[in-house]
């Protein structure tokens, strides 16, 4: 419930910082925020270039995936989710210590810091899925209707994202070493999901391994709602919510047991 009230009560706080991060970041380029958009724009095409007409790959498994592009349009769902999460991951233990003036103001909700990570990282997410669709209309010519579950298949993830950035947000303030053991973690977890490769290409005694990635679930999922045209998994989903829901209340309870301690260590 304190959670809930939270969020709720800082709603506006929350978007208007996360406008602020998401414009602050391209501040001064000629181009503006036009580059949240033409960075993947650019990363799609030289996924399509370089799996298409270098490396001439073709996606097995569910959906065939016998044309040119569709190697690297499913690969860049893959992009976008590990991206999503990584984006929070990566930056949550540099949250607080990039933000020592707000943990000095008591009335400064910094429980929000983490959730606004996220708000930026969605935004960049929600641009990089208009991508996305808008190449596999050009490329194919239509879009399945269950794109409509995409917010459903990525909800789970973010609520499990934003309960882990808490945590790591106030670890990272104790334990600076944090930041760089989270940055190998994501490194390793790229290649353990199915980003560049379906789960069927896995051996199947190390098929455990790569379902029990967190990402790997919501990876599949999500191409199977984007590219494929299948409903989602929803018993999965309910397991898969229930976890994160588990994950982000102990994460904001851990948060909220370790903030007295923020000032005296910065």
């Amino acid at each position: 419930m304190a959670l809930a009230k939270s969020l709720w009560r800082n709603r506006q706080l929350i978007m208007q910082m996360s406008k602020r991060e998401v414009v602050g970041r391209y501040k001064g380029s000629a181009m503006g925020l036009a580059w949240s958009f033409f960075n993947p724009v650019f990363m799609l095409a030289v996924y399509t270039f370089v799996f298409s007409e270098i490396f001439k790959s073709r996606w097995g498994g569910a959906g065939g995936g016998d044309t040119k592009t569709q190697f690297a349009v499913v690969l860049f769902v893959g992009m976008i989710v590990l991206n999503l999460f990584s984006e929070v991951i990566n930056r949550a233990p540099e949250v607080i210590l990039s933000n020592v003036n707000y943990v000095k103001k008591v009335v400064f909700p910094i429980e929000i810091l983490p959730v606004i990570a996220m708000g930026v990282a969605l935004f960049h997410s929600l641009i990089s899925l208009g991508v996305l669709l808008a190449a596999f209309v050009l490329f194919n010519g239509y879009l399945h209707w269950t794109v409509i579950f995409a917010p459903l298949v990525l909800l789970p993830l973010v609520i499990l994202t934003t309960g882990l950035a808490w945590m790591l947000a106030s670890l990272g303030v104790f334990l600076r070493d944090v930041g760089q053991t989270i940055g190998i973690i994501t490194t390793v977890l790229m290649f353990l999901s199915p980003v560049f490769y379906p789960v069927t290409a896995v051996p199947v005694g190390f098929r455990p391994f790569i379902m029990a990635n967190p990402l790997t679930f919501i990876i599949e999922q999500a191409r199977d709602v984007l590219i494929w045209g299948h409903l989602p998994n929803w018993a999965g989903l309910g397991v898969y919510t229930l976890a994160a829901i588990a994950v982000v209340w102990a994460g904001y309870a851990w948060f909220q047991k370790t903030r007295k301690g923020f000032a005296d260590v910065l």
